[in-house]
């Protein structure tokens, strides 16, 4: 049978690893040729220095039962973006999904570390690489997604709308770089809707992600191990959730009820019927502020 995304065309940006690349799997899963690009590939990583690659990501693509193509691409370079989505339009003649998923700032921040005393160069680093491939990538791609109706850009962050208005978010670059993406959506919502296309913010909840477990000290397959230092982590949930996600956006014929809007992984679950791979429905962020950021003991009943 074929997927409810066949014949549909993505790009995820930013897809070497963490949610870009649950989320390239999954769409793949529902049939759908996926464009992954970030700069780490099997001749060259990039500063992360880090084994995930685009090639990779790919290659879990296919597998899944789509069709993965990877393009080593640095996002912060308007011409190879520009070349990217030249590639695109040569081979495929569309675009009908585009996931803004780059961020490469993990290294570069540092925690309830002021503006004035938190390092510039890293700092201004982070909004070039948070901020600026977003705008570099939609100013090239949406022209290809917009010429057939019904296309959908999500831009990936890290909170929603709501908590971020009320939570300092790190320090200051991240607080600014994650609230930036939610205003991005909310402003392509206005200049995409009345052209036929959807933008909203998506946010995963606490990712376990390659990077997070590897600071942990766990693999997926003993994560809970973890919560013997990090009781909370127990709300985490793995890439594949917020791809599912997005899969599910894709497929939505009335995608456009969302446009603009602030969503996240655990409020989309309940509504379309997903689950993260162990058969749960983590709602992370409703957790953090009801449990977690009121420091009450652990406790997920009733979150996932």
């Amino acid at each position: 049978m074929p997927g409810p995304l066949e014949g549909k065309v993505a790009l995820v940006a930013g897809a070497t690893r963490g949610a870009g690349r649950g989320i390239a799997v999954e769409l793949g899963a529902a049939g759908a040729t996926v464009y992954v690009s970030g700069r780490s590939t099997r001749a060259q990583r990039s500063e992360y220095d880090r084994p995930e690659t685009v090639e990779d990501t790919a290659d879990l693509v296919t597998a899944a039962g789509g069709q993965g193509i990877a393009v080593p691409t640095d996002h912060l370079d308007p011409s190879a973006v520009r070349a990217l989505v030249d590639r695109i339009d040569d081979e495929q003649d569309r675009l009908d999904i585009l996931v803004n998923d780059i961020w490469g700032g993990e290294h570069l921040f540092a925690w309830d570390t002021p503006v004035w005393e938190h390092d510039l160069d890293k700092g201004l680093r982070i909004l070039r690489l948070a901020v600026e491939t977003h705008a570099i990538t939609s100013h090239h791609a949406l022209p290809l997604l917009l010429r057939w109706p019904g296309g959908l850009v999500v831009e990936m962050t890290d909170g929603t709308a709501e908590y971020n208005r009320d939570t300092y978010r790190v320090s200051f670059f991240y607080d600014l770089a994650k609230t930036s993406v939610l205003r991005m959506a909310f402003a392509l919502g206005h200049e995409l809707g009345r052209r036929g296309a959807t933008a909203v913010a998506l946010t995963p909840g606490w990712l376990r992600s390659e990077i997070m477990l590897d600071q942990f000290g766990v693999r997926e397959d003993n994560w809970r191990d973890a919560l013997a230092q990090v009781p909370h982590f127990a709300i985490s949930e793995t890439p594949r959730y917020v791809g599912r996600a997005v899969a599910a956006l894709a497929a939505d014929p009335q995608v456009a009820r969302w446009n603009g809007q602030s969503l996240s992984s655990g409020g989309l679950a309940p509504v379309y019927g997903f689950t993260d791979l162990d058969g749960s429905r983590p709602d992370a962020w409703r957790y953090l502020v009801e449990v977690q950021d009121v420091g009450k003991p652990a406790d997920v009943t009733g979150y996932r």
